[in-house]
């Protein structure tokens, strides 16, 4: 089964390691045996963290884009409501659902645009799309290539702005960097050799630092701080 999947991930953090900006989202083509991804769109988004419910709208739109160019089977998002196909939701089945009041309110604002690109995609390439959040393998190797695209419009953002930046990275990952490659590896248990990349085609890593620590206000997750070379 080919599946395509999307997410967005990495934050800009405050000096007080609080997410400012979420700065990437992807969508991604997974095959069989589902490590890494066989495609990818990416696109820096730097949006607001305190409304992060709209990135949703972004990712299934990215997954539209990512199916005129590759075939698949299924697509899974990021929202945790079982696997429900998005164009079977409604507002009455949230009540049902264990989330929160504020979920719910942000789902019900969102939720006309997303059956309705949800309905073009099935009109269009005969393909359901599944709200299945973190259980799905595909959605995570989304995350971690949305992370890895992160690290290069971070450091981009960084040069241009000319002052440092703190990134927020997805939970329970290693950021490793070959040449002109940025592979975000999965730390989760059973889940050592899923991974996303990102390739810098630009050469913008050859012109900061990077140097990796621990957010001490989230316990999993690592930054990066990014600084322009001397």
């Amino acid at each position: 089964m080919k599946i395509i999947a999307a997410d967005s991930s990495s934050a800009i953090l405050n000096e007080k390691f609080e997410p400012t900006m979420i700065v990437a989202t992807a969508s991604v083509l997974v095959k069989p045996p589902y490590r890494e991804p066989s495609k990818c769109l990416a696109k820096p988004i730097f949006a607001d963290a305190v409304n992060s419910h709209e990135v949703i709208v972004f990712e299934v739109e990215l997954c539209k884009e990512l199916l005129a160019k590759a075939k698949a089977d299924v697509v899974h998002l990021d929202m945790s409501l079982g696997a429900v196909p998005l164009e079977q939701l409604s507002p009455i089945q949230f009540s049902n659902m264990k989330i929160s009041s504020k979920a719910r309110s942000n789902l019900i604002k969102i939720l006309p645009r997303l059956r309705k690109i949800a309905g073009e995609i099935s009109q269009r390439y005969g393909v359901e799309v599944l709200a299945i959040g973190k259980e799905s393998v595909p959605v995570r190797v989304a995350e971690l290539t949305a992370g890895a695209h992160a690290i290069l419009y971070a450091s981009e953002k960084a040069l241009e702005k000319n002052e440092p930046l703190m990134l927020g990275l997805p939970s329970k990952c290693q950021p490793k960097i070959l040449e002109d490659k940025v592979y975000v590896y999965s730390l989760m248990a059973a889940e050592h050799d899923v991974l996303g990349y990102a390739a810098d085609i630009s050469g913008i890593l050859k012109k900061v630092n990077i140097t990796e620590t621990l957010n001490p206000c989230a316990r999993g997750f690592r930054a990066l701080k990014i600084t322009r070379k001397a």
